[in-house]
């Protein structure tokens, strides 16, 4: 069966879905968190909680606020994520004795010394990734960049003439 012919549908022509930025950053995004996959199975993380740990080992402690803001993932993602580790055994929560409203992240001894099994993983990644270093820097705060304009913009569609 052809496809449909895209012209039926109005006077006005979308740009390729393969032209598109969003869907470049989707499959994109999609590619690079499916290639950390067998790299993290066998340490028993997901992606998400990969970069939890990550943040935890440059850290050592941190509150649960401070893990959202860095790693922008709200409560609801983030609370049964910590939870699962702290069941893993990686991490412990507790509440901050100088303010009970504050919850306290910190690694447990065989939180810190998974770092020493996934210390591979960063480099495993780059050389699939496979660009220049100034090319993968330059990507990497161009990604940066758009991600500040997206979160300080409101998209709005403009009205037709």
């Amino acid at each position: 069966m052809p496809d449909r012919d895209p012209a039926q549908e109005g006077d006005f022509e979308l740009p390729r879905v393969d032209e598109q930025m969003c869907f470049a950053l989707y499959a994109a995004s999609r590619a690079v968190t499916n290639l950390y996959r067998p790299l993290l199975d066998p340490l028993g993380l997901t992606y998400p909680q990969y970069l939890v740990m990550m943040l935890m080992w440059e850290r050592g402690e941190c509150s649960v606020k401070e893990i959202g803001a860095v790693l922008q993932l709200d409560y609801g993602t983030l609370t049964p994520l910590l939870k699962r580790l702290e069941t893993n055994g990686l991490l412990r929560r507790e509440r901050d004795p100088e303010d009970e409203r504050s919850v306290r992240v910190t690694l447990t001894e065989e939180g810190a010394a998974l770092r020493e099994r996934a210390r591979g993983v960063p480099e495993a990644i780059g050389r699939v990734i496979d660009l220049p270093e100034e090319e993968f820097e330059a990507t990497r705060l161009a990604l940066r960049r758009l991600t500040t304009n997206v979160l300080a913009g409101e998209a709005r569609v403009t009205e037709g003439p």
